[in-house]
């Protein structure tokens, strides 16, 4: 969603509870134990690049990052058109100083289309950053490229681009299965065949779903000191539904994350308002299409973003109202929806502030993004 430029200010909240709780008072799971958010830093930075995209946490020192640091990247530069921005900001929870970690070219020779970076970042434990590009020259998905990975060092220099005819606009928060020598990145591509905001489906007076978005698993070979090689890559879900939007840009697959068990991976489905599951994630040779349904509607508006908390349940960002909603994926059950933006300015509040999300180390809470205001949040 376009950002308008506030003032940043402070902040500490007291959360409203849970719209969804049960019949007894015994904890559930992690919302009904978050009581406050608050505003950690603003992600807007000297360049002047807004709507802060991707959150991850640090999972080793190398290079400029410390461990637990907090990586934030931008959609849009300082022209506030979608799909332009190119930074990454470190935040570091110890001093609670935000610093520039990379600012990436404009344009990549392999990246076609240009650079605009997205929810699709992670940090591998030999040091190298991932993030996606879902380009656009005027701001809107009319113009959008189709984008690449850019594999960046511990300094935040550009080491490489990964780019080809199954990557198009990587979209969604990443999962990641990382064995030091060798890593399996998932990640959505939203951008195959996703037509203008001005190409309308007579039928829904919407724009027009392209159901060809995929899951692609990309097998890394990471020698010592070198920068991460693909080895195999393999589309294990497809058939997802994508379409523009004139103020979220682009709407498709969003969240991944693994399961506790390491094979499961879930896939939040925005178009069609669900959670999914792909079996077999990390083994499989073939697509499993769209997965099985996990849970949809309900307590859901539009998700994004997924987290695992350490019960083993996810947290899903929903996009059409600032509310996080906690799942329980084995029961197939929507617990709780918690509102962690109200901003009135929007209807209803929180309407498309939301994007990133990550678990804080502890696993007690978790780190967000109000992209209406640039900053980074903390759920305690």
């Amino acid at each position: 969603m376009p950002v308008f430029r506030r003032v940043f200010l402070a902040a500490v909240f007291t959360v409203c509870a849970a719209i969804s709780a049960r019949a007894d008072d015994a904890p559930q799971g992690l919302l009904q134990n978050i009581h406050k958010h608050v505003t950690l830093a603003s992600t807007a930075i000297a360049n002047g690049d807004l709507n802060p995209y991707a959150v991850i946490v640090a999972p080793v020192s190398a290079g400029k990052i410390h461990k637990d640091d907090v990586l934030i990247d931008n959609f849009n530069d300082i022209t506030n058109l979608q799909g332009t921005g190119t930074t990454i900001v470190d935040y570091n929870p110890s001093t609670q100083q935000v610093s520039l970690f990379a600012k990436v070219p404009k344009s990549l020779p392999q990246c076609p289309g240009g650079v605009g970076l997205t929810t699709a970042m992670a940090m591998l434990t030999s040091g190298y950053i991932i993030v996606g590009s879902a380009p656009s020259a005027d701001g809107t998905a009319a113009t959008l490229g189709k984008g690449c990975l850019i594999v960046l060092d511990a300094q935040g220099k550009v080491v490489t681009t990964w780019s080809g005819p199954d990557i198009a606009a990587p979209w969604g928060n990443m999962a990641v299965i990382d064995k030091g020598a060798t890593a399996q990145l998932f990640v959505s591509n939203a951008g195959f065949d996703v037509t203008g905001p001005d190409k309308i489906d007579p039928a829904t007076s919407l724009p027009v779903v392209a159901n060809k978005s995929t899951v692609l698993r990309l097998d890394l070979s990471i020698p010592s000191g070198k920068a991460p090689v693909i080895k195999n890559r393999t589309v294990i879900a497809d058939g997802f539904g994508a379409r523009a939007d004139r103020d979220a840009f682009l709407i498709g697959p969003t969240g991944l994350a693994l399961a506790p068990d390491g094979t499961t991976l879930y896939v939040s489905d925005a178009v069609n308002n669900r959670i999914v599951a792909i079996d077999n994630a990390p083994s499989r040779h073939d697509s499993a299409g769209m997965g099985r349904i996990v849970v949809a509607g309900k307590l859901l508006k539009r998700p994004l973003a997924l987290a695992l908390t350490p019960q083993g349940h996810l947290l899903a960002l929903n996009a059409l109202n600032g509310q996080i909603v906690e799942i329980d994926p084995v029961a197939g059950k929507e617990l709780y929806a918690q509102w962690i933006d109200n901003d009135q300015a929007q209807t209803p509040p929180g309407h498309g502030d939301l994007f990133g999300l990550a678990m804080t180390p502890d696993g007690k809470g978790f780190y967000y993004v109000e992209d209406d205001m640039n900053t980074l949040m903390v759920a305690q």
